[in-house]
């Protein structure tokens, strides 16, 4: 589990989070949603243990899985490496990773997607492939929290289901407690079960996705009017998106 209990957050004379308490348990999905410089990042890095508080506590295992939104083209190590590196923090200061790390690390690139990079430099990679790769790295850590910020922020279509379906089959298996950062609220539909909205005036309300995800909601969040639409899934199922009033093309 990871979770702050009454965490306020100031920087100077403004306050980013006030009063906030948020718990997300293995099995369980947390997607954060707010416009740029709302305090996403910041309640995050309030999570992890980053972000001093200035009340409130927080409660989070000692090891978690963190993906930042993105890390420099300037690494000079190889795929394998990157991900090896998430078993650091179980070495020890002058530990060396043997092989169940590196089998752990190997096992961690195929469940992201990306085991056909593994002898590739990382700084070769693109932004999108980058991403993953820091993906199986926080899987490699072997921890039940999984932090992500904005994670599907630099992949493509193709690349973002993929995430979304690792993040949603994780929330499943019932052994991470998931907690993420995004601008769309669709991906907070595809793999999220409840929604924090940063709101304005360091406000924040939170509950499931369908108690959340409402067009009221979201045009107080990001001041856009906001519909739902429904459609036919690859499955069959009836599915659920929401769309900002200007999408699309007037018709003829």
């Amino acid at each position: 589990m990871i979770a702050l209990e009454n965490a306020c957050v100031r920087f100077g004379a403004r306050t980013i989070i006030d009063d906030l308490s948020i718990s997300v348990g293995v099995g369980r999905s947390l997607a954060i949603l707010g416009p740029n410089g709302r305090g996403k990042t910041t309640a995050l890095r309030a999570m992890l243990g980053f972000q001093t508080l200035k009340g409130g506590r927080r409660q989070a295992p000692s090891i978690v899985g963190y993906v930042p939104q993105s890390a420099g083209p300037n690494q000079r190590y190889s795929v394998r490496d990157v991900v090896v590196m998430g078993r650091a923090s179980r070495l020890g200061l002058f530990g060396q990773p043997g092989p169940e790390d590196f089998t752990v690390a190997a096992a961690a690139l195929e469940q992201a997607g990306v085991a056909k990079f593994a002898d590739a430099m990382f700084d070769r990679l693109s932004g999108g492939e980058r991403q993953l790769v820091l993906l199986a790295r926080a899987l490699a850590t072997g921890s039940g929290v999984l932090v992500l910020d904005e994670p599907a922020a630099a992949l493509d279509l193709k690349n973002q289901k993929r995430l979304l379906t690792l993040l949603t089959r994780l929330r499943e298996g019932g052994d991470k407690a998931i907690v993420f950062t995004t601008h769309d609220p669709n991906h907070a539909f595809a793999a999220a079960d409840e929604v924090l909205l940063m709101m304005p005036d360091a406000k924040t309300i939170s509950g499931s996705v369908e108690e959340m995800l409402t067009p009221g909601n979201l045009e107080r969040l990001y001041g856009v009017s906001m519909r739902i639409v429904e459609m036919e899934g690859p499955d069959g199922s009836v599915r659920r998106a929401i769309l900002p009033a200007f999408t699309g093309q007037v018709a003829a």
